[in-house]
């Protein structure tokens, strides 16, 4: 592995770069030409692009960008497509750019990226006097030991990601979240749908066990946060993808009015909460169990049921982040 001052010099004097963009994520569709014209005129070369119609494919695909052993690759998409690009870079001696293309951008945003397309392309010119700079920072990992409910025998049970691992109501949301809503209104789209399923969803018990302590709670809704973003808000002022934590915590409890009035809370006061409240429980590795068992979300997909195994792996992905962002 190369230092990251080496990495960024490697890329700066033009090494191999690699694009993924999904035209079918929120904004890539409507800005692909614009994305190509924009990269091309900020004096980034790419060896390949990977222009992404079917989301299906792109575990296919990146194993096709690995084959081109790229220094940079460059990601336009959805929190989708980025976490499955974080599952394939992570432990590698690669950087990861990120256009943010998608509806809620969380990991974009965790990266403190301009959410501007032509903001986020000058960050990725490194090298240049606007250009951003190689920083790590870290992932989640993720293991689900509870029945597969037909997954099948070889279903993949671990998986890294990028930004939270959440269960209870989101998962229903993120089923059933109407595409083309989300693409007409943008993240007001799951607001939309809570709404209609909360008033038949049914509470569930957990127990997280951190350092062998183990707190029960009942809730609607439960989170184990990496990034520092959940639904394109701060969770936490200190909250980091590089401080080596997981932030857990609960919306609401039993009461589904409580979750309505918690997730508001959480959206008006995040960027002024801390970590360091009763709210959070932070820790590097949690064991979750529920009753009933859940279903659970890990970055915008259902992987497997609880009971769950989740920690942190600290400073193992390299990103290309702005001059700004604190790298530990």
């Amino acid at each position: 592995m190369r230092s990251k001052p080496e990495l960024e010099s490697a890329i700066a004097a033009g090494g191999r770069a690699a694009l993924v963009i999904n035209s079918r994520s929120r904004r890539g569709r409507k800005l692909y030409g614009r994305a190509r014209r924009l990269l091309r005129e900020s004096g980034i070369d790419f060896v390949h692009v990977f222009p992404v119609t079917d989301p299906s494919r792109l575990r296919e695909l990146f194993a096709d960008v690995l084959a081109l052993e790229p220094d940079l690759v460059v990601v336009g998409g959805g929190d989708g497509t980025v976490a499955e690009a974080v599952g394939h870079l992570a432990h590698r001696d690669i950087a990861l750019g990120v256009l943010p293309l998608g509806t809620t951008n969380n990991f974009a945003r965790s990266l403190e990226l301009p959410l501007d397309l032509p903001g986020a392309i000058r960050t990725l010119a490194v090298g240049t006097p606007d250009g951003g700079k190689v920083a790590d920072v870290d992932v989640g990992w993720f293991e689900s030991t509870g029945d597969p409910q037909g997954e099948g025998p070889g279903a993949d049970r671990e998986h890294i990601f990028a930004n939270m691992v959440s269960l209870g109501v989101s998962v229903q949301v993120a089923e059933h979240v109407p595409h083309a809503l989300k693409r007409i209104v943008g993240r007001p789209a799951y607001a939309l749908t809570a709404a209609r399923i909360l008033p038949r969803h049914s509470a569930f018990t957990a127990r997280i066990t951190i350092d062998g302590e183990t707190h029960e709670l009942v809730t609607h809704q439960l989170n184990v946060a990496n990034g520092a973003h959940h639904s394109g808000q701060r969770i936490a002022r200190d909250a980091s993808p590089d401080d080596r934590l997981l932030a857990v915590y609960r919306l609401g409890d039993e009461r589904r009015l409580r979750l309505a009035s918690a997730t508001a809370r959480h959206v008006l006061t995040g960027p002024w909460r801390s970590l360091e409240e009763d709210a959070f429980l932070t820790t590097d590795h949690v064991e979750i169990e529920t009753d009933p068992p859940m279903r659970v979300d890990v970055d915008g997909e259902v992987r497997g049921r609880t009971p769950v195994s989740i920690k942190i792996r600290g400073n193992a992905l390299r990103v290309i982040v702005p001059r700004t962002f604190v790298d530990t």
